[in-house]
């Protein structure tokens, strides 16, 4: 495991070094929010934003040109709050990326597990998220290794709709997947 990339939005999001980002997410109403991806040095790396759109959470991941690099839509009324990650702004099955879905829905703790591709009912979970009751902080597992790591920072500024995050992303690890869970883990529990 140590040797393979995990790849999942791109490779070109994959850094053979450990990688520390912040994120940034602002509020701007009760269903839109905006998250802006940081490294270390402060040079913008990734924006997610979007909205509610036909009663189905939407958002949109763009590069620093501007350029989708993935679209994540939560499945209106699905009871474990499922999520679908395609390629692009596109919706096309050969597009499709991974499933993200909660993994009880009775639960209040939030736990996510990731499926990739088209191998949703054939196999078990390829990724598991954890949470912890007491924060927004979680990590990210695959095969009983921790690939990534997520901090909340609570601040003042968290009373008024501007949350921070310190991610940590082990090497060969796809930042870009990781941002992405970021905001699912975040979507799940908020508005």
């Amino acid at each position: 495991m140590e040797d393979q990339m995990v790849t999942v939005v791109g490779e070109r999001f994959c850094v053979p070094y450990t990688m520390e980002l912040v994120v940034k997410r602002k509020l701007q109403s009760f269903s839109k929010s905006l998250y802006e991806a940081f490294d270390a040095t402060g040079n913008f790396l990734l924006q997610v934003d979007g909205g509610v759109w036909k009663f189905q959470k939407k958002r949109v991941m763009k590069d620093p040109a501007g350029l989708p690099v993935a679209t994540l839509r939560e499945k209106a009324l699905s009871w474990k709050h499922q999520w679908m990650i395609h390629q692009g702004e596109s919706s096309e099955r050969n597009h499709f990326l991974c499933t993200v879905q909660k993994s009880n829905a009775l639960r209040i703790k939030n736990n996510l597990d990731v499926f990739l591709g088209n191998r949703y009912k054939d196999h078990g979970r390829d990724f598991h998220v954890t949470g912890s009751f007491s924060s927004l902080s979680f990590k990210v597992i695959r095969a009983n290794t921790v690939i990534a790591e997520v901090r909340h920072n609570f601040t003042w500024g968290s009373c008024k709709g501007k949350e921070s995050f310190k991610v940590k992303v082990y090497p060969e690890v796809d930042y870009a997947f990781i941002v992405a869970l970021l905001v699912i883990m975040n979507e799940s529990d908020g508005p």
